[in-house]
């Protein structure tokens, strides 16, 4: 489905992480991979167990130079880049009077800023050929406020996700760049480290409707859904991918 199209894939070198899982599926499906993430080795090592012809690239999403400079470095070894998945992202398990001002400003810079600041570093190419897709990373966090390891503001932060999404999609839709979200349940993944126990993972279970946490390859699916011809006439639009643990 994504034959012949250079994908760039934004915190994807960990092994058990979605944006990893994103580029596997997107590599199965024809695409070539861009794997971004802060270390240029780790990024360049998942990009390898791809396969050939994927490359990895350093890039700190918080940085606007760096995020330019990164796919200018992905165009000149893969050529112009189709396809945007904003994953990189932070949380942080805090309540709210916990929350300080470097806490806030690490979590909203990489899950927010980080998802604007690397869009803007693509529009511009998808704006002079006329196609693009992006999809960027939110959360179920963003819509039921939280409740599970994510605190405030990182819910805060994933709501602005979608806020932006919303906006990049009616202002670049006329370019022929679509943009949509992704909104994750609860995902097993790295990112909840040891608090995800076999006896907390069973008390979560109860109130899912499907009985079981997410995978990476779950959320995988519905992102080269998104990135594929077969959404051709969908953007601005939210999937939500947490079996049914909130139905809205």
């Amino acid at each position: 489905m994504l034959k012949g199209k250079v994908a760039a894939i934004s915190g994807a070198a960990s092994k058990r992480g979605i944006g990893l899982a994103i580029a596997r599926a997107m590599a199965d499906q024809g695409a070539r991979i861009a794997v971004l993430d802060l270390d240029a080795e780790a990024a360049q090592q998942a990009a390898d167990s791809l396969g050939d012809g994927h490359t990895g690239v350093a890039c700190d999403v918080t940085d606007a130079d760096q995020c330019r400079a990164a796919i200018a470095r992905v165009e000149e070894r893969l050529g112009p880049v189709d396809i945007l998945v904003n994953n990189a992202g932070i949380t942080q398990p805090l309540k709210i009077m916990d929350i300080g001002p470097a806490e806030y400003d690490a979590v909203t810079d990489v899950n927010l800023r980080g998802t604007l600041q690397l869009s803007q570093a693509v529009i511009p190419g998808m704006r002079e050929r006329g196609r693009g897709t992006i999809v960027c990373m939110s959360s179920v966090s963003a819509q039921r406020g939280g409740g599970i390891f994510g605190g405030p503001h990182y819910s805060a932060a994933k709501a602005g996700v979608l806020g932006l999404m919303r906006n990049m999609a009616r202002e670049l839709g006329p370019d022929g760049i679509r943009v949509n979200a992704i909104c994750p349940g609860l995902i097993e993944t790295d990112i909840t480290g040891g608090a995800l126990t076999d006896e907390r993972k069973e008390d979560i279970c109860e109130g899912i409707p499907l009985k079981r946490v997410g995978q990476p390859s779950d959320v995988a699916g519905a992102c080269v859904f998104l990135a594929s011809e077969l959404a051709a006439y969908v953007t601005g639009a939210v999937i939500d991918v947490n079996g049914g643990m909130h139905i809205h």
